[in-house]
């Protein structure tokens, strides 16, 4: 079974109604929930029960997004205003379901919106692809780089990771960019340490674009077990390497997030609020715009892409 995308979906995003109302992202009048209270309420919701998942997938999603809601929680992130039939959705046949979640920055925080999801995408063919995502976005009041999860099963043996801390400024004309956030928080010995593994594969995206969006230490890779253990060896791997590896790397984000970071004047604010749009509206073109009506039907892709555009601010 082939397994080809152009870029790891942020969110089920596509085409939708560009005049869509916004989500407020105001302070919410009523009291902050504790963190106990929100993961309560995550843990209740249909992203996190993961159906479809085996257990050291289901447990390496659940560890970060608890990451999140443990660090960030009611310090950083309003609560989800994400409505009900957008939180779970599927088509008519019930053979596309997906679940959306996301929680705004309050105005004070540099976080932008953090949003996680799955999609569960049975095929013609026969088979399914289960598609997982976290991703952290900022705002350009700082310049730390932007967080992205995703662990993509094409088959019980074949799986695609996206992981990585996504730049938002040119290296090549930044250095200290490149020192500050990828060599001394030692990202590339992650990379180093799935690449030792005769299971994984650098994995190509035929988009170039996508290619030069990732960062040098980004994560990129298949992974294929087909011989012998086949998926028993695909879960020891997500267990032993894939797990650990995302949740260092998650916690690495954090730091910086809720770390003093670096001010960012008004014209460099500009610049990356250009950069950060250039690339949501990529992502939308490229992946999505077609995909989500086709998987979903009209309907429903119209009434999650109102949502997730609006959050995109694109």
């Amino acid at each position: 079974m082939s397994c080809t995308f152009h870029l790891p979906c942020a969110c089920p995003l596509a085409p939708a109604i560009l005049l869509a109302p916004k989500i407020s992202r105001a302070r919410p009048s009523f009291p902050c929930r504790s963190s106990m209270e929100n993961q309560q309420l995550i843990r209740g919701s249909k992203l996190m029960g993961f159906p479809y998942l085996t257990g050291p997938h289901r447990d390496t999603m659940v560890d970060l997004i608890s990451a999140m809601e443990n660090r960030l929680g009611c310090h950083h992130l309003l609560p989800s205003s994400v409505p009900p039939d957008v939180e779970h959705y599927q088509n008519e046949s019930g053979t596309s379901q997906g679940t959306l979640h996301i929680r705004c920055g309050i105005d004070s925080s540099p976080i932008d919106f953090v949003l996680a999801s799955w999609l569960h995408l049975e095929l013609p063919t026969g088979g399914a692809l289960d598609i997982t995502n976290i991703a952290g976005y900022l705002k350009s009041s700082t310049d730390v780089p932007h967080f992205q999860f995703e662990l993509v099963k094409c088959s019980p043996t074949f799986l695609i990771l996206f992981l990585d801390l996504i730049p938002r400024k040119d290296i090549v004309f930044s250095p200290d960019y490149l020192k500050t956030y990828y060599e001394d928080t030692q990202l590339e010995k992650f990379r180093q340490r799935l690449d030792q593994l005769p299971e994984v594969q650098a994995y190509f995206s035929s988009s170039l674009y996508f290619r030069r969006v990732v960062s040098p230490t980004g994560i990129v890779v298949s992974i294929k077990c087909e011989d012998g253990a086949g998926p028993e060896r695909v879960e020891e791997i997500i267990r032993e390497h894939v797990r650990p590896i995302s949740n260092d790397i998650m916690r690495i984000w954090i730091d910086m997030c809720v770390g003093d970071g670096v001010e960012v004047g008004e014209t460099e604010r500009a610049v990356l609020e250009k950069r950060d749009s250039l690339i949501k509206s990529k992502a939308i073109e490229m992946d999505l715009s077609s995909s989500m009506p086709k998987q979903f039907g009209q309907e429903v892709a119209d009434r999650v892409l109102r949502v997730i555009k609006s959050v995109y601010n694109v």
